[in-house]
């Protein structure tokens, strides 16, 4: 049986933690963090009912921080090379250790995340964490990595800015200049950093001089690819890259613990020779192993499918677009467009509407209520086979309007910061403090999710648009309401999304076509809306009507069986 991906994404490090003083800039023993070990069995069976197929932990390898574990034989990071007190985990200090904030038993790290894996695949879900290809901390250094392993760096002539077989790029004779970067509130008494020669940063800055804007904190990761020869860039991919051997060996080393997908952190900044060249070789060994791309290209998009990936995400169009509808900046008729774009490659696309990197809906920077986001949920998670992605504290109108540090008030949930996450905090570890509207907010998303699985049109079946027919016809608006059917065997799904705050009454036209299409036939079916159970009986007639009516900020997901 096919299986429609149900992603629910977790920052590891705030999910958990119950302490709620929320000091700004506040360290690991004011804040406290979440643990691998809050992720009992209670918590992942809720996750797992909510429909979830897949836990994405972010956040798991070890990355720069600002708290002391050299107890631990952990070394320390300069403060003015990390972002937030405890740091992104998006720049990594060991690739084969685990992050010492999550584990209750910082020596018995490594243990902890495998019993979290055991756990995860117990309660029938699988285990997706970050690969983070492009770049590194300035300080990375391994101590966990296996014996015989050569770190990253080590054998690197840094007395060149580019060699084919290094794995960074550097300024030979020149210092880091960190002039440009405000030094951060908790840094002012650490020590001035160092660094000779200057590594080239993250975000292909190929300088000694990078800015505030810059991803700072990092050094790119050098895949034979020189951006500076002075023809434009050159690639060097014969032999293969030290940094090639370097990454797919890592990738192996997970898969190894238990992994069954890899989220790949700003996959289009690495050369996608290398992924075709990864994703062949872990996947000889795990045939069953997913890669997800970050790739905002879409130009890019059928070259990373081929090269490996199982799925992008469907950031600059659909997420772009639902956005959109939700702010009133475009109308509902636009969603047919981004899908349309993909559709040779729809069952690989992603959809998302909130991430660790994008403001959650409910804040004042995004639409201000939860409950705008569920048309754009209803269509994300209903529209396509393709998978579909919630992130934690999403289905409980998680705002992301406090202030924590680092990161500020955005209207993001930090991933710099020593914090707890309120949304999550209630719906998790303590239920009685949700308020009946986040309770209906949450079963509406479980509902959703659920069906993605238990409803095989859904799961497997084929779509059909039905905006075009729709686009001019009475008592239907395309700024506002959405209509797409859904089939698979006798089983037809019409589903209504409206992104009106209002209640409306419309009129649904299904064109011939659609019957055609389908496989439907002129029968009169009785249609049962599986959000609130409300059935009646319609006419089913080529070019016909089907009377809608539906809230403000919801949808009619009408199901019906044929007769044959």
């Amino acid at each position: 049986m096919r299986t429609k991906l149900v992603i629910y994404q977790v920052f590891t490090r705030t999910f958990g933690n119950k302490n709620l003083t929320k000091r700004e800039y506040g360290s690991l023993t004011e804040n406290g963090a979440g643990k691998m070990s809050d992720f009992d069995k209670d918590v992942l069976r809720h996750i797992h009912d909510l429909g979830v197929t897949h836990l994405w932990y972010t956040g798991v390898i070890r990355h720069a921080t600002c708290t002391d574990y050299s107890a631990f034989g952990i070394p320390t990071q300069n403060p003015r090379v990390v972002k937030g007190r405890a740091g992104s985990p998006y720049a990594i200090t060991d690739y084969y250790d685990i992050d010492p904030d999550i584990a209750v038993d910082v020596d018995a790290r490594m243990a902890e995340f495998e019993a979290l894996i055991a756990r995860t695949h117990a309660e029938g879900m699988k285990v997706i964490i970050d690969f983070v290809p492009n770049h590194v901390a300035r300080q990375y250094k391994s101590i966990a990595k296996p014996e015989g392993v050569e770190d990253l760096g080590e054998g690197d002539d840094t007395g060149k800015h580019f060699d084919p077989q290094n794995n960074f790029y550097y300024c030979p004779g020149e210092q880091l200049d960190l002039s440009g970067v405000v030094e951060n509130v908790y840094a002012h008494d650490a020590e001035a950093y160092h660094e000779y020669p200057a590594k080239c940063t993250g975000n292909d800055r190929f300088d000694s001089h990078p800015q505030q804007n810059d991803w700072y904190e990092t050094i790119k990761l050098n895949y034979g690819v020189d951006y500076c020869d002075a023809g434009g860039r050159s690639y060097h991919y014969h032999p293969v890259p030290s940094t090639w051997k370097k990454m797919t060996d890592i990738l192996l080393f997970w898969a190894a613990k238990g992994v069954d997908g890899f989220r790949c952190d700003m996959a289009e900044m690495v050369p996608h020779e290398f992924w075709a060249h990864a994703t062949q070789q872990v996947k000889e060994h795990y045939p069953a192993m997913i890669f997800i791309g970050e790739v905002y290209d879409p130009n890019q998009y059928r070259l990373y499918v081929a090269s490996g990936f199982d799925y992008l995400y469907d950031k600059v169009g659909m997420y772009d677009c639902v956005r959109g509808v939700i702010c009133d900046e475009c109308p509902a008729s636009s969603i047919t467009q981004e899908w349309q774009k993909v559709d040779d490659i729809r069952d690989h696309m992603l959809y998302f509407l909130e991430n660790h990197d994008e403001q959650r809906i409910a804040s004042d920077f995004f639409a201000a209520n939860p409950w705008k986001a569920i048309p754009s949920m209803i269509v994300s998670a209903l529209l396509q086979q393709n998978p579909v992605m919630v992130y934690a504290g999403q289905e409980f109108g998680e705002k992301g309007m406090d202030k924590e540090g680092f990161s500020g008030c955005d209207g993001r949930s930090t991933i710099f910061d020593y914090w707890s996450t309120e949304a999550i905090y209630k719906g998790f570890f303590n239920r009685k403090a949700l308020t009946t509207d986040e309770k209906k907010l949450s079963l509406v998303y479980q509902g959703l999710l659920r069906f993605c699985n238990r409803e095989k049109a859904v799961r497997e079946g084929l779509t059909f648009d039905l905006m075009y027919v729709n686009n001019q016809s009475h008592r239907f608006n395309p700024n506002k309401q959405y209509v797409f059917m859904r089939k698979a065997d006798n089983d037809v799904l019409l589903v209504v999304a409206n992104f009106d705050s209002e209640r409306v009454n419309i009129n649904v036209t299904i064109p011939s076509h659609a019957f055609d299409f389908l496989g439907l036939s002129e029968q009169t079916v009785e249609m049962t809306d599986l959000l609130s159970g409300y059935t009646k009986q319609v006419a089913l007639r080529r070019d016909g009507q089907v009377a809608v009516d539906v809230e403000g900020n919801y949808g009619r997901i009408y199901k019906f069986v044929l007769k044959k």
